[in-house]
């Protein structure tokens, strides 16, 4: 027997140990946000709290993927979670798509809160939009985020970011003054 084979195991431990020491801190460090971005592109806190928890599992999956330094790590993980958001609208779609050929239609909230009435006019507009431009729009409307911030984090340009800006504030005009009809 060699030293080698006795010194593998141990290193292969250690590794593992380390990565998920990395994992943690990179929870700590950028679960809140990343919670208050998915909370802004999903429907319910629930919805939110699994978008984050898949986003970490999707990281722990593959730990040495995780890019060295804050801002890249945070733009990482935002890629991460909007790329799942953008599969499960996708997946909405097509289950929305698959009811509406059954000609069953979901059960539509109503309040009477104008508060709540226009959240789910706001929620329903975006809905509506496609996957990216409906990120993009969240992330610099309501997460404040500058364009070069976005283009960044999403790995596109800022030209590009700025397009689906421009077309998605006139889509989400046309939807909300249509009174948010089909």
């Amino acid at each position: 027997m060699t030293g080698q084979a006795i010194a593998m195991p141990a290193a292969i431990g250690r590794q593992d140990e380390d990565a998920a020491a990395r994992l943690a801190a990179l929870f700590d460090t950028h679960h809140q946000r990343l919670f208050r971005l998915a909370r802004r592109l999903s429907r319910t806190t629930e919805d939110a709290h699994d978008l984050v928890q898949e986003t970490f599992l999707r990281v722990a999956k593959s730990p040495r993927s995780i890019p060295d330094g804050a801002s890249s790590e945070e733009a990482w993980l935002v890629r991460i979670l909007v790329n799942i958001c953008r599969d499960r609208w996708r997946w909405s779609a097509v289950r929305a798509r698959a009811l509406a050929d059954r000609s069953i239609e979901p059960a539509a909230a109503a309040s009477p809160e104008p508060s709540l009435v226009a959240r789910a006019m706001i929620q329903n507009a975006l809905a509506r939009l496609a996957p990216r431009r409906r990120a993009i729009l969240v992330l610099h409307e309501i997460e404040g985020l500058s364009v070069r911030s976005i283009a960044t984090m999403l790995g596109v340009t800022a030209v590009t970011v700025r397009w689906h800006l421009s077309v998605g504030r006139r889509e989400m005009a046309g939807i909300l003054g249509a009174g948010g009809r089909s």
